[in-house]
């Protein structure tokens, strides 16, 4: 007879008492999930890398206020000749300015994508928790109860999945954010229209969870004890829910963060003067591809390493949260 892997898992044995005997203490699901991570090297980098950015995106604005990196400050005497490009190898890197300056105002590349990554994980952080937010509610409102509720929710969901998204965006941001764009109104435009497509997608993965959770025993164990409908949902459908909510949102961010920079590369964005995103300084870079290559490719790599951790992430997170998993 074999034994699934899971329940192997789920056992770990103690040192051997007197008289033969074994102590067997039982593990929790996340316990399980951790040892299956840890196993896991992909998984292991991806994690490093998201506490690296988490870390350097807490780090920036202190660093700012403490003057020891400077995103606004122009160098022009680095700047020079045709098109007012770099002095130097690598975009003018030096030991003052690590990665070179910006063609034409010799402002520090390094400051400015380093405070470009708070900027845009603040906003993708902030769309993402609002995302979840909106999305749980609903899909566990929607499956919950079902029938008119059900209805109504899903026809809600078709009709902002059905919206053209980009055109809309496109259309509303004079009105909403105005013009000169303010800085504050952009952030919560972004955040506010990021959340608002993004919902649908996780409601109706909540929405068929709780299709299959809402008949289980211990729901029925709750409801057999006089627990009341707000009860069964917060305290025993929400906690079963951790996971596939745990994986949409690894999964979610860094879309948020791409989608930050196509916005900036089409002109949506803060100012970038002032404020500068990973999406505007790519948008500026677009414009030095070839005369200085460097300032192209840096932000670039940062997007690609920033998207690709967190999705490698939620990857391993998905494999690791699931009973069935095998590949571990």
């Amino acid at each position: 007879m074999t034994v699934p892997v899971s329940e192997i898992e789920a056992l770990v044995e103690a040192p051997t008492l007197a008289g033969g005997f074994t102590t067997i203490e039982g593990r929790s699901p996340g316990q399980i999930a951790w040892q299956r991570i840890k196993r896991d090297k992909t998984t292991m980098v991806a994690l490093a890398m998201v506490v690296l950015i988490l870390l350097l995106a807490i780090a920036a604005p202190i660093l700012k206020a403490a003057n020891l990196i400077d995103p606004n400050t122009p160098h022009t005497d680095l700047v020079q000749g045709i098109g007012s490009l770099p002095t130097g190898a690598f975009g003018g890197a030096s030991a003052k300015h690590w990665l070179g300056v910006v063609p034409a105002v010799g402002t520090d590349v390094f400051s400015r994508i380093f405070l470009g990554i708070t900027l845009d994980m603040s906003i993708a952080l902030a769309a993402t928790v609002l995302t979840v937010v909106i999305g749980v509610a609903a899909g566990l409102v929607s499956g919950f109860y079902g029938r008119w509720t059900d209805s109504v929710l899903g026809r809600l969901m078709d009709l902002i999945l059905a919206f053209p998204q980009l055109i809309m965006i496109l259309a509303l941001s004079p009105v909403l954010v105005g013009q000169p764009p303010n800085n504050t109104k952009v952030i919560i435009y972004l955040v506010c229209l990021l959340a608002v497509f993004g919902w649908p997608y996780l409601a109706r993965i909540i929405r068929g969870e709780v299709f299959s959770l809402r008949e289980r025993e211990f729901v029925e164990a709750a409801r057999s004890l006089g627990a009341r409908n707000g009860r069964i949902l917060w305290k025993e459908l929400l906690p079963n829910l951790r996971a596939p909510i745990l994986i949409y949102s690894t999964i979610i961010l860094p879309t948020y963060v791409s989608t930050e920079a196509a916005f900036a590369y089409l002109g949506l964005g803060l100012d970038p003067t002032t404020t500068p995103t990973l999406g505007s300084i790519l948008n500026d870079s677009v414009n030095y591809s070839q005369s200085d290559p460097t300032y192209f490719f840096v932000p670039g790599i940062t997007l690609v390493l920033i998207v690709l951790s967190f999705n490698l992430l939620g990857d391993g997170l998905g494999d690791a949260l699931n009973p069935k998993a095998d590949r571990f």
